[in-house]
């Protein structure tokens, strides 16, 4: 058959006619028991192989390995044709090539060495709520609130938390992300249920504002102590604040200062001597579930606590409330309300960005507050 074929090959080169010519042609030459229709779409099987000649040349002049060519276009006299690979990539393969990449390319840090302590303590950072993108007018809603405000403010936020904590020997950082760290989900400028939204900047250019903030905040923090950085999915930034996560948990892999919790579970457990840390964004289950999930989702660690607590976000304001066993804590937004929220009356004072300390054995000692 290959002699059969490159004879096929020879006649269209020559443009001795259109394929079904080529195909009448060869079965006068050839005794082959096949319908001209078959034999026609063989020969265009075969002439948009992607060893022809016309492409083995101009991959040989350019520099460009054949077996990389996916798909290309052939123009002859009578026809042009676009021929790709049979191979199809699938998105677990896309991720994985892209996640791949990243990896050889993510930076190399040194490990910071820690002065070992008797008396030390766990420090919570958590910047709830900052929703980079989002944007308030002074005209409609009496604040200021865009992109440049928000990045300010949490770096200002996370200083001052670590500035107000330097009474305590902390031997570790619990850094509480995601939360609607990004206002919108979609380019059309919605949250990902597709709320339209007062927005400033493009999606991309935020996504990356967010992931720079991120990596700026993370250098800083385990410079003080080790860092364990914990995701909690949320409804304006769902699937991009995902993506978010992952990218940092990428960026600090050759990190080893810095340890991830970047599941889509809603709600996450950190255990520090006999605290038991939960954290959740919210909007799911209701505040006064939170203690049985905890006692049913971490319940080896239930039993070895004393001192439990959940610390939710959502409705970017303080509501605390002791439950038989657990204490569960809203926590205040660094952002300001937009015109719908000040439409609606949903204001939030004061605007800040808050920590906590936990001792090993007496659990919550302090809580850290930076007001704007």
């Amino acid at each position: 058959m290959k002699v059969y074929y490159d004879r096929a090959l020879e006649l269209f080169e020559s443009n001795y006619g259109t394929k079904a010519d080529i195909a009448r042609k060869l079965k006068e030459e050839f005794p082959i028991e096949e319908s001209a229709e078959s034999v026609r779409k063989n020969i265009s099987k075969y002439i948009n192989r992607q060893d022809h000649k016309a492409l083995e040349d101009a991959c040989d002049e350019f520099g460009i390995p054949l077996d990389k060519v996916n798909h290309y276009w052939y123009k002859g006299k009578n026809i042009s044709i676009h021929a790709k690979s049979e191979d199809k990539k699938t998105l677990e393969d896309f991720k994985d090539d892209i996640l791949a990449s990243m990896m050889e390319y993510v930076p190399s840090y040194e490990k910071v060495s820690y002065t070992p302590n008797k008396e030390a303590y766990l420090l919570v950072v958590d910047p709830a709520d900052v929703h980079v993108g989002k944007l308030a007018s002074s005209f409609e809603t009496g604040e200021d609130y865009n992109n440049q405000i928000a990045i300010k403010r949490v770096k200002e936020g996370v200083a001052g938390i670590l500035q107000k904590a330097q009474g305590f020997n902390i031997d570790q950082i619990l850094l509480v992300a995601g939360n609607d760290i990004l206002h919108i989900d979609t380019p059309k400028r919605t949250t990902t249920s597709g709320t339209p939204q007062d927005t400033d900047g493009m999606w991309y250019d935020n996504f990356l504002l967010a992931k720079q903030l991120y990596v700026e905040i993370i250098e800083l923090l385990m410079q003080v102590a080790p860092v364990h950085f914990i995701y909690n999915p949320s409804n304006h930034d769902y699937t991009n604040g995902f993506f978010l996560a992952d990218v940092i948990k990428t960026w600090f892999n050759k990190c080893d200062n810095v340890t991830f919790d970047c599941t889509l579970a809603h709600r996450k457990y950190y255990k520090y001597g006999n605290s038991l840390i939960g954290t959740t964004h919210g909007d799911g289950a209701k505040q006064q579930d939170l203690p049985l999930l905890m006692a049913q989702e971490a319940a080896d660690n239930w039993s070895t606590s004393k001192h439990r607590y959940v610390y939710t976000h959502h409705v970017h304001h303080k509501v605390a409330k002791d439950y038989i066993g657990v204490t569960v804590e809203s926590l205040r937004s660094p952002s300001s309300a937009d015109g719908w929220h000040h439409r609606n009356g949903y204001q939030h004072n004061p605007k800040a960005i808050e920590g906590f300390i936990h001792c090993k054995s007496n659990g919550q000692v302090a809580r850290l507050t930076h007001i704007f």
